[in-house]
């Protein structure tokens, strides 16, 4: 694993490419912040809610993690190219916990890459004083629905009086599967550590993406950590989100209605 130290004095990564690489970019003073990750996963729910904590708070780029286990490729923005990574933002508030909020692309591709990647999150989040993680994800459902629960998993008992308390369900062998990748393991990986950690899952069809859902963990969230954030944009998005799911509805409707011609057959 590579740490800070082993960057050039120049904060750019060494010649090549190192299976996981930390670059720092600023040293913000955080209070006693709290660990927010919010990657890719099912529904992007976590993925949406940790962006939408960056595009309505003020927030600081502090630190990037490349590794050769994420997709082989760069993204391109107005013609210009980066490598793929793994970003941590500082977000300083007034009222609630300072957060230091993960968020990213991408996640690894493997078993390996999810280990030593998350290994490499809980190296920063230690270099910032975490002493609380919240994972952010989503739950599939496996069918559209109309009130979105949120499901919740602990390391510690006193997070899991909160979360309880904070209206998060916590259900007899939910996730079926358990939790995979970065979420799953902040929380294996970060109790292995004395680290704290709580999973907050919001229910989704698992179909599309689901701001409902991210709201619904937010509204969470928002609570347990004592911050407040105006929801206009994700309710934007997801009412755009409604009308490709009425689209959807309606042509497979459309498809299980019999026509004229296939009647003629029946009886």
């Amino acid at each position: 694993m590579v740490g800070i130290d082993a960057l050039l004095s120049d904060g750019h990564p060494s010649r090549g490419m190192d299976e996981f690489a930390i670059e720092r970019l600023a040293e913000p003073a955080l209070e006693e912040p709290v660990l927010i990750e919010g990657l890719p996963g099912v529904g992007h729910v976590g993925k949406l809610a940790a962006e939408h904590i960056l595009e309505e708070l003020d927030s600081e780029l502090v630190a990037k993690v490349y590794s050769s286990h994420f997709p082989p490729q760069v993204t391109v923005e107005d013609g210009r190219s980066s490598l793929v990574c793994a970003e941590f933002h500082a977000v300083s508030t007034d009222e609630g916990r300072d957060m230091l909020v993960l968020t990213g692309d991408h996640q690894a591709q493997d078993t390996q890459g999810h280990y030593g990647l998350t290994e490499t999150f809980l190296d920063v989040a230690e270099e910032f004083g975490v002493d609380t993680a919240y994972a952010l994800g989503g739950v599939p459902t496996g069918e559209l629905i109309e009130e979105y629960g949120v499901l919740g998993a602990t390391t510690t008992a006193d997070l899991h009086d909160r979360l309880g308390d904070a209206g998060v369900e916590f259900r007899d062998n939910e996730p079926a599967a358990g939790i995979v990748g970065v979420s799953g393991l902040v929380l294996g990986l970060g109790e292995r550590r004395g680290l704290p950690a709580a999973c907050l899952m919001g229910e989704t069809s698992g179909y599309l993406v689901d701001p409902k859902s991210a709201r619904a963990v937010l509204e969470v969230l928002t609570e347990l950590v004592g911050f407040e954030v105006d929801f206009a944009s994700l309710e934007e998005r997801a009412d755009e989100m409604e009308e490709v799911v009425r689209t959807i509805q309606e042509m497979e409707a459309d498809a299980a209605a019999p026509s004229e011609e296939d009647l003629r057959y029946i009886g």
